[in-house]
């Protein structure tokens, strides 16, 4: 069964087309077709009559991203689009049937209104599927592993197996960090469960297991010094918990030094 498309936003920033090489790359490793949206935002009132040439500006940006894409990967299929609407409506709508949505980053600020602003507080809360950030200065591909945040939650889980498969398929190490807040037993991972939860998973046998106590951005941000991609979930428990909703998320959104992807609260029912 082919599966279903990767999404890319685009706005004619540096953001954006950061987004739209990682996004073509990732399509190609997936066999899946590659959507790019853009957003169309509703004029001011007394601004109507300019509507067609506001539309006119944004078919052109959407026809230089999908050229871009199509001169990066000739074998990838490229379908772009306008979406009435606000960025994170259209994107929100776009996941329904999409396995991962990719937005730019413009470094302290992610693009599309930020995952740290309300757009990236309603893709977190509502997209159904996983998110990538990407940031311009940082969308290559250097890094040798994939990092991944693990406390034993549900988001985790599906981190876990998101960032395991982009592992298998990009020829990657992976380094999985359980993190245990101090002073406290709450919801502690034993060593041997998280050998069982990462080892006895397909493309898991290889993976290098960290557990460390401490403030979990922190850790992730030092081993993550030679990531390719750092995968967290939206919602976990104990070092993880409430990551795009509080200072964790922030700081490893604001100064991880690769890509990050986010497994969204509604991925996963919640």
């Amino acid at each position: 069964m082919r599966p279903r498309p990767v999404v890319a936003g685009v706005d004619g920033s540096p953001a954006a087309e950061a987004a739209v090489r990682w996004a073509t790359a990732e399509a190609a490793s997936r066999g899946a077709e590659l959507h790019l949206i853009q957003a169309v935002t509703p004029l001011r009132p007394g601004q109507t009559e300019k509507t067609s040439e506001h539309r006119a500006a944004a078919d052109q940006i959407v026809g230089a991203a999908v050229a871009l894409a199509r001169e990066l990967d000739p074998d990838v299929a490229v379908d772009g689009r306008l979406e009435d609407g606000s960025p994170s409506a259209a994107l929100i709508k776009a996941s329904a049937d999409a396995d991962l949505v990719v937005i730019g980053s413009r470094g302290l600020g992610v693009m599309l209104g930020a995952l740290i602003g309300s757009t990236g507080l309603e893709l977190a809360a509502n997209a159904r599927c996983p998110i990538v950030v990407v940031r311009p200065d940082l969308g290559g591909e250097s890094g040798s592993r994939v990092v991944i945040g693990y406390d034993g939650s549900s988001a985790s889980q599906v981190a876990l197996e998101f960032g395991l498969d982009y592992a298998d398929r990009h020829d990657l190490n992976v380094r999985v960090v359980a993190a245990q807040p101090p002073h406290t037993d709450l919801h502690r991972i034993t060593p041997e469960e998280l050998q069982a939860a990462v080892h006895d998973r397909d493309h898991g046998q290889g993976a290098e297991l960290v557990q460390i106590t401490g403030h979990p951005a922190e850790h992730l941000l030092r081993l993550s010094a030679d990531a390719r991609l750092i995968v967290l979930g939206a919602r976990g428990r104990g070092g993880f918990s409430g990551m795009l909703l509080g200072s964790v998320s922030q700081t490893v959104l604001h100064h991880a030094d690769c890509p990050v992807a986010v497994i969204p609260a509604a991925t996963i029912g919640g």
